[in-house]
């Protein structure tokens, strides 16, 4: 990364000189003396739209990859720069037993708080799958949305949280009073499961300053590209683990690589894995058939008339023209197909390892086979007991010897529609004249549980307008600049971060 580190040099010097700036923000006071500029903080927000989407893509330009140990380090002491840059007085990278994290703490003088989660890492990446190199966060034309920002991170997340940040810079800027003092929890292992969270939520310092808030938010880009909200009331959680199978831990099949005439005579390593995995699943792979699984909480009467509300108003053809599905399991009507999606866990295989994968073939017996899965909860379960049961069902099927290592995962999280945080959420969208739709939880996962479980106990939810897409796919993209004046750009997703921090204070 020697190619980027001159261009991220700047932010750090910017931050060293200015360090007393955040101390601007905390000087005008505990309480609103009048009713907010709003109008000179949206001309603050356009005057510095070129210097936040610049901001943007020379974050995107520094990927921290987990996956791949990149850049961890880097990404960290960069996030705690932006903190910084962006006026949080206090602002402290928390080791974990992982990848670090950041605290940062913006003392407005303000009577309440409100906490934001942010990642600082992204998903891996092909170069050659990409119509727009992924690190260079190019601004291209996309049909049908406008002018659209393109790389790796775009929308997931760092988008959507630079446009946070830029909205505490337009409020400085246009000498307006913080309304909220803020608290910031950053980490850098989100796309591999966040299994270090705890290291950072659980240290004495940010689970008091977690106490004085009416609750935290991701920043997103919520809005469909036809402008349509979507406010999640919770998210599923999930397991990320990998199951392998080898000739050494179950005492058959090779202990290395070995000719496939000679299968006729030595168990395979790869069969084995595939019939442990035939037996977690039913036979069309879509009920759970693993022992003592923990079990789902049914659908209740409100969370089933948000279902029917929310596929009442989505188009059916749309979303099945998007993901390329003909069919939903078992050829489910539209509204039974969603009631699945937000109620059901799933036990999924990202991807098979196995033996030769080249051109061509390779004729050998491989002493090693792994599946990658991620296992996806809902309210009722917990990470912990689901583990528990896959391990002990993998050995009561006579499969003790395949290894179970889980990389990641946490609990789901659900937050009541009448939290002040979600009210919030509301009452700013409908003021921009949208009728956003309530739903049980988002099908994706995020470590939330960390806020809502206990001993914090609190409201979590996303929030943001303008739209994105293309979440750990090629292509990522955020957009800038609208074509669609029912969708936000850049400036007003900005806006809607400014007008959120205002409700949020009432």
């Amino acid at each position: 990364m020697t190619s980027t580190s001159h261009r991220h040099g700047s932010l750090f010097q910017r931050v060293v000189l200015s360090g007393t700036v955040g101390l601007l923000v905390s000087s005008t006071g505990a309480t609103l003396a009048a009713p907010p500029d709003l109008a000179a903080i949206e001309r603050e927000v356009a005057r510095q739209h070129d210097v936040s989407v610049k901001r943007l893509q020379d974050w995107i330009a520094l990927p921290s990859i987990t996956a791949e140990d990149l850049n961890s380090r880097e990404g960290v002491e960069y996030m705690a720069a932006l903190a910084r840059d962006a006026g949080f007085q206090q602002v402290e990278i928390i080791e974990t037993a992982g990848k670090p994290g950041v605290f940062a703490k913006l003392d407005a003088g303000a009577s309440k708080t409100v906490a934001i989660y942010f990642m600082y890492d992204v998903k891996q990446f092909d170069p050659a799958e990409w119509s727009s190199p992924p690190l260079e966060a190019r601004l291209v034309d996309k049909p049908g949305l406008g002018k659209v920002l393109m790389g790796r991170g775009a929308v997931n997340q760092k988008g959507p949280e630079s446009a946070v940040l830029a909205a505490l810079h337009a409020i400085r800027g246009a000498g307006q009073d913080m309304p909220v003092n803020v608290v910031l929890v950053a980490e850098g292992e989100e796309e591999i499961g966040s299994p270090n969270i705890g290291d950072i939520v659980n240290a004495p310092q940010v689970q008091a300053a977690l106490r004085e808030a009416v609750g935290i938010f991701i920043p997103a880009a919520s809005q469909d590209p036809d402008g349509r909200v979507t406010v999640n009331l919770g998210a599923k959680g999930v397991v990320e683990l990998e199951l392998v199978a080898t000739g050494e831990k179950w005492g058959r099949g090779p202990a290395r690589d070995i000719h496939s005439s000679l299968k006729a005579m030595v168990d395979s390593p790869a069969w084995r894995l595939v019939k442990a995995l035939d037996t977690l699943v039913s036979d069309d792979g879509n009920t759970i058939t693993i022992d003592g699984y923990p079990t789902p909480r049914p659908l209740s009467a409100s969370e089933k008339s948000m279902v029917a509300a929310g596929t009442a108003i989505r188009s059916e053809a749309r979303a099945k023209q998007v993901l390329g599905v003909p069919h939903w399991i078992d050829d489910l009507p539209w509204q039974a197909a969603n009631e699945r999606l937000v109620s059901q866990p799933t036990v999924n295989i990202q991807g098979l390892v196995g033996g030769y994968t080249g051109p061509g073939g390779k004729t050998i017996l491989p002493h090693r086979a792994a599946a990658k899965l991620d296992l996806r909860l809902v309210p009722g379960m917990g990470k912990d007991a689901a583990v528990a049961a896959l391990r002990s069902h993998l050995a009561k099927r006579g499969y003790g010897d395949i290894e179970v290592n889980v990389t990641g995962g946490y609990d789901p999280t659900s937050t009541p529609a009448d939290a002040p945080l979600i009210q919030a959420q509301l009452a700013v969208l409908k003021r921009n004249g949208l009728d956003p739709l309530l739903w049980p939880r988002s099908a994706g996962s995020y470590p939330g549980f960390i806020f809502t479980n206990p001993p914090l106990n609190m409201a979590a939810a996303h929030y943001g307008l303008g739209h994105g897409s293309g979440a750990h796919a090629p292509d990522e993209y955020y957009v800038i600049e609208s074509a669609n004046p029912a969708v936000k750009g850049y400036d007003g997703a900005v806006m809607s971060f400014v007008e959120y921090f205002y409700e949020l204070a009432k």
